[in-house]
């Protein structure tokens, strides 16, 4: 196909649009409303997902210390935890620095139950604060941590937490929401575009007439195509960015709101972060919707 076919190609596909105004129309709001559903999830799952991953990173070990552990042997153990490959950081934490961060977390009300406890008196232990690289070991880290005890005669480790239990119970809550989030939108997706095609296939049955006169005037069917293709990816795209450009001024309003707000503890992802991601994949999706229900739809029409 020469260059001057193609341009010939494309202004009959943008001519298309505009001649046929309300089935156009129609078209691109079918795509705008389906993207537009398919977006809002999108977002949902991106901030649970990012909810999620942020509760994963909080997973600490805390390893308490027997009180008879000298520094020397403080500073082994610590050494020998950092030496795991699956150990990101690891921060010590003194028994005077444990009361006072007790008493913080407790507050004033709570604060006089440990009167009495002093530098000299502190029933605290030191604690080495463990992070790993991935959430998902905690578990088994902990086992290798408290397995230390058996190469030292000492036993310098008094106890290993984690929250067993209630950690095991995040992560599946965690995988849960990811799996679901995907099918859902994997699901949505599948729909919009059985949608937008039965609208653009609406579209051009109405032009069956006009397809039909072309082929008996000798057009080839490669001929007939390229505009429907142009202009099926041109209301795609129409229809893309219009749902890209409704979805930033909600969510950007809901941002606000929602910082402007800090009773209610909600945190989303900025919209500057996932933008590129997501109006990428909206134009994608709109464009090869809008190309797919053209050809497929005239396919029926080229056969006179």
């Amino acid at each position: 196909m020469s260059f001057k076919t193609f341009l010939r190609h494309v202004r009959e596909g943008f001519k298309s649009v505009f001649r046929n105004g309300w089935m156009s129309i129609a078209s691109i709001t079918s795509i705008v409303v389906s993207l537009f559903v398919l977006g809002v999830f999108i977002l949902l799952v991106l901030n649970v997902n990012s909810v999620a991953d942020e509760a994963d990173s909080q997973v600490q070990i805390k390893v308490h210390l027997a009180l008879n552990t000298d520094q020397k042997m403080r500073e082994t153990l610590q050494t020998e935890i950092g030496n795991m490959p699956e150990i990101s950081k690891i921060t010590f934490i003194s028994k005077e620095q444990g009361l006072k961060d007790l008493r913080a977390d407790m507050g004033e009300e709570a604060a006089e139950l440990l009167e009495g406890f002093d530098e000299d008196n502190n029933p605290l232990p030191d604690t080495l604060q463990v992070e790993v690289i991935e959430p998902t070991t905690v578990a088994f880290v902990a086992e290798k941590i408290q397995a230390l005890n058996k190469t030292h005669t000492e036993q310098p480790i008094y106890k290993v937490k984690y929250g067993k239990g209630s950690i095991e119970t995040l992560f599946k809550i965690t995988r849960a929401v990811r799996n679901i989030g995907f099918i859902f939108v994997a699901g949505l997706a599948l729909m919009s575009m059985f949608l937008i095609s039965n609208t653009i296939r609406v579209t051009i049955l109405a032009r069956r007439k006009e397809i039909g006169i072309m082929k008996l005037v000798g057009a080839t069917n490669y001929f007939i195509r390229w505009p429907f293709f142009i202009e099926g990816a041109l209301i795609g795209l129409i229809g893309s960015l219009i749902t890209s450009g409704v979805l930033y001024a909600g969510y950007k309003g809901l941002e606000s709101s929602i910082q402007g707000d800090p009773m209610l503890g909600l945190q989303l992802i900025p919209f500057s972060d996932i933008w590129l991601l997501l109006v990428g994949l909206l134009v994608g999706l709109g464009v090869l919707i809008g190309v797919w229900g053209s050809t497929v739809s005239i396919r029926k029409f080229l056969k006179v």
